[in-house]
């Protein structure tokens, strides 16, 4: 077993700390190999670019939707891709996901060149959409089952629900599951042909605290199990505590790209200040621990 100090350490290389104890204390994962592994090999994934993308324009007749957009994914990494409402980020991922033609520019993605093989890069991705559409009245076993032939994949239902907690809902109907835990099947059904990258766009969007801290930990199992993820949020919080790096794209353009803390550190460096003090703890901390973090069935 590491000594705390070192534990530290390669916690804050990870800079997920506090999310990866509460994980792997609940699921009994021995915590100082996990980290002691990931930490040797996050520097060497991380030199390497897994998505590429170079002047990417999309144009709705007359409307810019996404104006030249250039940036990289490293392998490995949880990448954010945050804005305002229009900014274009989804136009962005669903062109890198091959769901919607670009103008102009180029794609790569794990060495892919998407004008190219598009299909290529189909078989090495999961998307999560906002807006998931699956038979309502299929049980989850069955969906997965479904995806899973159309995938031309040979996967055990059970042990990818149980990567998400959902064994218990098997037999469930889409149609009858939570808000919280439609997004985790969502999440799950990503996993089927297991993919390098996964995209999530908005995972926990009208989640409650419990769920989307869960939520959270579900997305750094992820990549802690080699994914490279991919994720757009409304939540700053969110994108702090999840992300390696965060792209901030407002009307079609990326405006700055950089680690969260070092954004942080660029505003503190003009002046700024909060116009109300931030205290150590705030209400969600509260919430939480009055009524738990484990999975809730609701």
């Amino acid at each position: 077993m590491l000594e705390m100090i070192d534990l530290r350490i390669y916690s804050n290389k990870l800079r997920k700390n506090r999310i990866i104890n509460n994980f792997i204390f609940k699921d009994k994962i021995d915590k100082s190999l996990l980290i002691r592994n990931f930490a040797e090999n996050i520097d060497t994934c991380m030199n390497k670019a897994i998505i590429i993308v170079k002047d990417l324009v999309k144009k709705y007749g007359d409307f810019t939707a996404v104006k030249g957009i250039s940036f990289e994914v490293s392998e490995g990494e949880i990448f954010g891709l945050l804005g305002p409402n229009g900014a274009g980020k989804t136009t962005t991922l669903e062109i890198i996901e091959t769901l919607r033609e670009k103008t102009s520019g180029e794609v790569w993605v794990d060495g892919i060149d998407l004008d190219k093989n598009p299909a290529g890069i189909k078989n090495i991705i999961g998307v999560q959409l906002q807006a998931a559409g699956y038979y309502p009245n299929l049980n989850l076993k069955q969906i997965i089952e479904l995806f899973s032939g159309l995938y031309n994949r040979d996967v055990n239902p059970t042990e990818l629900l149980d990567k998400v907690n959902l064994t218990e809902k098997a037999k469930s109907k889409y149609k009858e599951l939570s808000g919280g835990q439609k997004q985790r099947f969502s999440i799950a059904t990503t996993l089927i042909n297991n993919p390098k990258i996964i995209f999530l766009d908005e995972p926990t969007t009208g989640l409650d605290p419990q769920a989307r801290r869960n939520l959270w930990e579900l997305i750094l199992l992820l990549r802690q199990n080699g994914a490279t993820v991919v994720i757009t949020t409304h939540y700053m919080d969110e994108a702090e505590e999840l992300c390696d790096r965060v792209a901030i794209v407002d009307s079609g353009e990326i405006v700055t790209l950089d680690t969260p803390g070092a954004l942080v550190d660029k505003l503190l460096k003009t002046g700024f200040q909060r116009q109300k003090e931030v205290k150590a703890a705030n209400l969600e901390d509260v919430f939480l621990t009055l009524t738990g973090k484990e999975w809730r069935d609701e």
